[in-house]
Order: C-alpha cells, then structure tokens, then sequence
C-alpha cells in the first residue's frame, strides 16, 4: 500500500533531498526585529528534564524552554498547535524529522506527524547542528584526544552521521552500535561504509515503526538496563553519541571512561563522576548546568538568526559567529 505523502510529496521512509514543508514556509524574519526570540523544543522525553533560561546567542536574546511529555504523542502534537505562530522555532526532542546516511534523507513517520501540527513556525529536530557542529567538534578535539586508533562506542550513527564519519576520517576505531541499541540484536558493525550499507537496506523500513521501538522515551529515560550489552562501553576509551542511550544501557561502572556526547543535566554530571568518568565533553554549551540538546540549540540559532532553512555553510557561519565549541568538564582522574 502507498504511504501517505511526507513534507513536499516525499514517501516517509523513502531517501529524500527535498526540504521538508516547515523549512520551505520560512524563509522570511521569524520574529519583529529587537523582541526577544523564542525556540521551544517540544519533546517524548521525560518532563523530568525540562528547561527555560534565557540567553544571548548571535547578539540577540533567546528564550529557550523544554517541554517534555513522557512518551505522549497526543500531548506533544497538542503542545505544537497550541505554540504554532506564537514561538520563533520548534524543536523536536526524543525523535527526528529524518535520518541522513550517505548524503541521504529518511523521513521518520512520527517526526513527521508532529512536524505537520505547525502551519506557521520552523520545524527542526537538531540534524543540521549533527551535520555540521558535531562534525567540527571531532577536528576541534583531535589535539585533545588523538583520535587515531582510539577504541570509540558509538552508540547510535545513523542519527549522527556526521559524527560517525568524522571519527571514522580521524582514525579512530569506531564499533558503530545502531543494531546493537536500537533493534537489540548482537551485530556490532566496525566499518563506517557497512554502517552506510545497512543503513539504506533497514532505515526505509524502521523509520515507519513507533520511535519507542527504536529509542527511549517518557521514563524509560530515567532507568538502566545494561545486560550483556555492557561490554561493548568496556571495550571502549571513548563512548559517543546520544545521552539517553548511554545512560539506559552503560554498566554501573565506566573508570576511565571520556564521554562525548550532549543533553546532560548537573545531576547526570554528578552521577557519570561517581561511576568514575574520566572527562565528559559536550558538543553544545552549558547553560545554568545543562547542556543543551542539538534540536533546542539547532531551533535558538533558527530564532535568533530569523530565517530558515539554513544551509550547512550556514550552520558553520552562526557556529563561528556564536563562538560554539566543545565543553571539556574533567571530573576524575
């Protein structure tokens, strides 16, 4: 059976190039010029891990808030049009709008469907910031790290290809757990052009099953379940990629560990130092002792730069201009 259309008559599921009908309404100012801008990240997530702080961000003052749901679809799609035209930027937490693998594009079908509730504001969900500000952070930490045969988890790629291939060009020894995490089958896959292979054979078909399938939402956000699965963050010196993933399936103990991701609270800080945590970096800045998630900080660059969409070239643009770089915090060691 044909699927229903996605944003610009593209097949959910099927490889796209085409922008998505929330970038091609948006292409003017999203708020009267001197207002404070306002991005809001509508999230799956846990309610737990809400947010608001205003900042400065490109020489203009942002408001930013977090409003999760606990895993309610109806909720979040109800919290969409209730904001729709009132706030600068949406963003997505807990799901994408789409995989990019290869230069391609997978539209997810729930990202998707809450994407659609906003007729009037910008609709991001933190790929353009993966593709582009993650890429750099892996070049800006290679003094740092020496990524050259360093043994890396990363626990999920397809969400974060940018990150994958730039570990990958850097030499590091990356075990890509996409199978391993999501789909919970024990198929470790070591080479960045097989991560590219499989990921055109499964994602058009895993990108129109519920995302809670696939990844944690609502209060499994909040719990653990390491298994057998832990021995591949013991293999590892670098565990990278999504917190939530980390956080449901790392063993109690991670000694000298460095953890690259994002999205961490001061209360993950001060748990991840306990379990003996050697470095944490974030790719994005910390504001009142939490890093930001790349969809809240893709959807503050949209509202204080006032137009979308933007291309990578302008992503790397607000990146300098903003002076975004990575935030080493050392806690053991």
């Amino acid at each position: 059976m044909t699927q229903p259309p996605g944003p610009t008559g593209a097949v959910p599921g099927a490889p796209s190039k085409a922008p998505l009908a929330s970038e091609a309404h948006a292409q003017q100012p999203v708020a009267a010029e001197g207002a404070v801008k306002r991005a809001v990240s509508v999230s799956i997530g846990s309610r737990q891990r809400d947010v608001a702080v205003e900042v400065e961000l490109l020489g203009k003052r942002v408001h930013i808030e977090r409003f999760g749901t606990d895993g309610d679809m109806g909720r979040a799609a109800a919290l969409i049009r209730e904001l729709d035209g009132k706030v600068d930027a949406f963003g997505l937490g807990g799901l994408d709008l789409f995989f990019v693998a290869a230069g391609r594009r997978y539209y997810l079908r729930d990202g998707l469907r809450l994407a659609r509730e906003a007729k009037k504001t910008p609709v991001v969900c933190g790929a353009g910031l993966k593709d582009s500000l993650e890429r750099l952070a892996v070049e800006k930490l290679e003094e740092r790290i020496g990524w050259k045969d360093r043994r890396v988890l990363m626990v999920s790629a397809v969400d974060r290809f940018g990150m994958a291939e730039s570990l990958a060009q850097h030499g590091a020894r990356v075990l890509y757990g996409d199978i391993i995490f999501a789909l919970g089958l024990p198929v470790p896959i070591y080479d960045v052009r097989r991560l590219e292979m499989i990921a055109r054979l499964l994602l058009p078909v895993i990108s129109q099953v519920p995302i809670g399938w696939l990844y944690p939402t609502g209060k499994q956000q909040e719990s653990s379940k390491s298994g057998n699965r832990g021995r591949h963050f013991e293999w590892a010196e670098v565990i990278a990629g999504d917190f939530h993933f980390i956080k449901r399936y790392a063993p109690e103990r991670l000694d000298g560990k460095i953890i690259l991701t994002n999205t961490t609270t001061s209360q993950d800080v001060e748990d991840l130092r306990r379990r003996g945590v050697t470095q944490l970096i974030t790719t994005t800045p910390r504001y009142e002792g939490r890093s930001l998630a790349t969809n809240l900080l893709e959807a503050a660059l949209v509202a204080a730069a006032g137009r979308h969409p933007l291309s990578n070239q302008e992503y790397l643009e607000l990146i300098d201009e903003a002076g975004l770089e990575p935030q080493v915090e050392v806690l053991s060691g």
